[in-house]
């Protein structure tokens, strides 16, 4: 039986406190390595997680797998949801694990007598069972482990802004290797009218 204890309070040092989604990533970290039969991936490269969340969730999740996003065995795709792909790089296979739809209900059959429903989750979610917190479904990904993973070190520059792009992110449109940016659009869109006024407002003549 794993040390649940020396998980939570690893997680609460990112925090300086503990919260119920800190205990949620946890458990829910445990639970799908266990489904892998895999042990925690500190310093191997075999497991794979894609968080579906970012926040406390993803640091319980980290404390109780050693995954991490600067070691590239944790990776988020944010859906808002709690809930992780956890994906053995060398078998191909996938579990995801997310919560019983009804989870926060079920706590207050844990602690009798507690009808406030944050306590009721901090300390429910440290006993339950896991059948009791969590589902499995065995998963297909839709992009190869090999893209997912990439080769680190590659580089090259986009033939367009001329940037830097690891890990063969780039695109390939027309001939030309291009950054995500540059050929589908990103998340943020050049102020060049805001860039220019405050050119101005440095040249300016006081």
């Amino acid at each position: 039986m794993e040390d649940l204890q020396q998980f939570l309070d690893e997680s609460s040092r990112h925090h300086n406190h503990l919260c119920p989604r800190q205990i949620l990533g946890v458990r829910l970290g445990l639970m799908g390595i266990r489904q892998l039969e895999l042990e925690p991936s500190r310093g191997s490269k075999r497991l794979l997680i894609i968080s579906e969340t970012d926040g406390c969730f993803v640091d319980g999740i980290s404390a109780a797998t050693g995954s991490t996003v600067g070691h590239r065995t944790l990776r988020i795709d944010d859906y808002g949801k709690t809930a992780a792909t956890f994906v053995d790089t060398k078998t191909g296979r996938a579990v995801r694990v997310a919560p019983t739809l009804d989870i926060r209900e079920r706590t207050y059959a844990f602690v009798p007598g507690e009808s406030r429903h944050y306590f009721a989750q901090m300390q429910a979610y440290q006993v339950m069972p896991d059948a009791a917190m969590f589902t499995a479904q065995a998963v297909i990904l839709n992009v190869s482990i090999e893209q997912i993973v990439s080769r680190p070190g590659q580089r090259l520059e986009c033939d367009m802004c001329g940037e830097e792009i690891m890990n063969e992110r780039e695109i390939h449109e027309n001939g030309l290797s291009l950054c995500v940016t540059c050929a589908h659009g990103g998340y943020y869109t050049a102020a060049k009218i805001a860039q220019v006024q405050y050119t101005l407002e440095q040249f300016a003549v006081v």
